[in-house]
């Protein structure tokens, strides 16, 4: 470790880390917190700042840093674009994150963890396709998919995150024993949380068409590449680039407006179970969301459920 890097390192920053595996955070989790703070580990070592004067003032200084374009990734690569807020407070959470951990293990400090306040996020109006963009997307792969595989494979993923709600995630991560014969799927999801999602019996037809034509793989992902560097190998999986960028290009080509992704097709799940009178309650177990605070994000996300609401219950309605 160079004399610069040794005045900048973060202090007991794998203890930390370790802290969060023990404290049974997924590996993914770990690895995002590690590089969040990797940001602010660059950002004293390109100010020759050291851990231990870091005051309030720095702390402004850094979240100013984190919202302009001259910081440096992880891998001290320049920002491509500016951070939106929502990335900004994941990086401060972070940060106040391991600053309570130094505390809590009796490790100095040099500013308290409320010292690290988050920053103010926009309140976007959400978006949810209409129904029939919904359905027009999910059947898109059958349309444009020239190789036969590709085309039930594709359209068998879009399918069953529709008819599940699933995470993308979750998706590209099944594997064929956690679905039993009625069309029940068991899913340790985000946070290790387990809860049951279910097919419907249009996407289980999909999903059995997509079955016949994978044929063996070694992979025991359901789900494998068919091309490029992945395809035929073991353990490989579909990755989450290729499916958000399959559904953008099948969102232009049908020439869809709303800016639809791979995530909207689970917030068009949410939304129109709540349009058909679902309980919220429900749609919390079936997302996966540890508040019913997020489900509600999503049931009351819909203009159409909007009006309908405004219509039903204004008390000058007549």
């Amino acid at each position: 470790m160079s004399a610069k890097n040794a005045v900048t390192a973060l202090p007991h920053l794998d203890d930390y880390l370790l802290h969060l595996q023990t404290d049974n955070y997924s590996q993914e989790t770990v690895y995002n917190y590690e590089r969040d703070l990797e940001v602010f580990q660059a950002f004293l070592g390109g100010s020759n700042i050291p851990f231990d004067r870091v005051d309030k003032k720095i702390i402004l200084y850094y979240k100013a840093y984190l919202t302009s374009q001259d910081r440096k990734t992880p891998g001290s690569q320049d920002g491509q674009s500016r951070l939106v807020s929502f990335s900004i407070n994941r990086m401060l959470s972070a940060l106040r994150s391991y600053l309570k951990f130094l505390i809590d293990n009796d490790h100095p400090s040099p500013v308290p963890p409320d010292a690290v306040t988050l920053v103010k996020t926009e309140r976007k109006h959400p978006r949810v396709g209409e129904f029939e963009d919904i359905v027009r997307l999910i059947e898109a792969p059958s349309k444009f998919e020239k190789n036969k595989s590709a085309a039930a494979r594709n359209r068998a993923m879009l399918e069953v995150l529709f008819s599940t709600g699933m995470r993308i995630s979750e998706l590209i991560g099944l594997r064929l024993e956690q679905i039993d014969r009625q069309g029940r799927i068991f899913i340790r999801g985000k946070g290790k949380k387990e809860r049951f999602v279910y097919l419907t019996d249009r996407a289980k037809r999909h999903l059995e068409n997509y079955q016949r034509q994978r044929g063996t793989s070694p992979s025991p992902f359901l789900f494998v590449p068919y091309r490029g560097r992945n395809a035929g190998k073991k353990d490989k999986k579909i990755s989450p680039n290729y499916v958000q960028a399959k559904v953008k290009h099948y969102r232009e080509l049908l020439g869809i407006n709303v800016p639809l992704s791979a995530h909207s097709i689970r917030h068009a799940f949410a939304t129109y179970l709540a349009e058909s009178g679902a309980n919220p309650a429900a749609i919390q177990i079936l997302l996966g969301h540890e508040s019913l605070d997020t489900t509600t994000r999503y049931v009351h996300a819909s203009d159409r459920y909007a009006e309908t609401t405004h219509r039903r219950f204004h008390p000058l309605k007549k």
